[in-house]
């Protein structure tokens, strides 16, 4: 049994443990990781504690918190966080670059944020070693864009390269990050997000069927490479055949509003069937069979209703795609906006 009388690090073990022993969920990431191994230590050395002892402990920290009136996030990237929208974009950028470069937080995180376009030129720029450090660090579906940016030779160059960047160590990693962040800081960065074809693509997104092919047949009288690169970035409803894996649908199907996605098959006609179809086909047959009943008993569905459907359910792949839960099929451009379905990543 302990004496009365422990450590700091002894009463931090002791709370740690009534907590878990109430069956409380704890975080303890945020500790530096010496702490967390002291905190680790100090536990599987500690045998039984009495219960005089432990109220005492209890008391003392319940004591400790109501002494505290307030707290601060207590770094950089946190404060930032806790700020929002109160500080301009310009500043927030530039705080965090000074933290990264300083080692106050994480290089890494600022270079995955960097846009694809800015990434690629940094790539060029740099050995093929440090290029491969650069996109085994990246979330798979920015290094897919940003690899489909580059000429062919060099893509290929630092995929092999990709191959031997298994044993750096930490310090060199972050040694890499901050050259890297400090050679960022040396491209022009885009006063607008995205180039005009990602923008154009996004609007046409969220634009009515009928004004959207209105537009992208006077882009191509006005200009028809332009209006190639921007089919290549829109994704529609007609375009899930081409750019979904048939395994994802199910997912895609659960994460999406059901009332939508009746609507949505419901209503797909003419180009827009083919979809409706190819999601039906890559469920369940029970499952399918019981959206193609309760398809049966809507009524009175009018086209515009349809479409608002439709355009829902591309906002949930949209999403799931952001968020890094799906990866859609790239291909090229044809009339439709569909395309030749290679893969970027496998869905796993």
């Amino acid at each position: 049994m302990l004496e009365p009388g422990l450590t700091p690090r002894q009463k931090a073990a002791v709370i740690v443990r009534l907590l878990l022993a109430n069956g409380e969920t704890l975080s303890l990431e945020q500790l530096d990781p010496t702490s967390q191994a002291a905190l680790a230590q100090e536990m599987a050395l500690m045998g039984m504690v009495d219960r005089h002892t432990r109220d005492q402990v209890v008391a003392e920290f319940c004591d400790s918190l109501e002494q505290v009136g307030l707290t601060f996030p207590g770094g950089i990237e946190d404060t930032l966080d806790m700020l929002g929208d109160s500080l301009s974009r310009d500043i927030t950028d530039r705080l965090r670059r000074r933290a990264a470069m300083t080692g106050q937080s994480d290089p890494w995180e600022r270079i995955a944020a960097l846009p694809p376009a800015q990434l690629a030129d940094l790539a060029l720029g740099e050995a093929t070693e440090i290029a491969a450090v650069m996109f085994s660090r990246l979330p798979v579906p920015k290094a897919a864009q940003t690899l489909g940016l580059m000429p062919p030779l060099r893509a290929r160059q630092i995929a092999y390269a990709m191959s031997m960047t298994g044993g750096i160590e930490a310090p060199a990693l972050r040694r890499i990050g901050v050259a890297l962040l400090q050679a960022a800081e040396s491209l022009a960065a885009p006063a607008l997000d995205g180039g005009p074809v990602e923008r154009v693509g996004a609007i046409l997104n969220f634009t009515p069927a009928n004004t959207r092919d209105e537009v992208l047949t006077g882009l191509d009288q006005d200009d028809a490479d332009f209006a190639n690169e921007v089919r290549k970035t829109i994704f529609t409803w007609a375009n899930i055949p081409q750019r979904i894996d048939p395994r994802d649908v199910p997912r895609i199907v659960r994460e999406g509003d059901q009332a939508s996605l009746l609507r949505a098959l419901a209503g797909a006609k003419g180009k827009n069937a083919a979809s409706a179809e190819f999601i039906l086909a890559s469920l369940s047959s029970r499952m399918a069979e019981s959206l193609r009943e309760e398809m049966a008993e809507l009524t009175r569905l009018t086209d515009a209703e349809a479409e608002d459907a439709m355009a829902a359910m591309v906002s949930t792949i949209r999403r799931m795609e952001e968020a890094g839960d799906l990866f859609l099929i790239a291909g090229e451009a044809s009339d439709d906006g569909a395309g030749v379905t290679i893969k970027t990543a496998d869905p796993g």
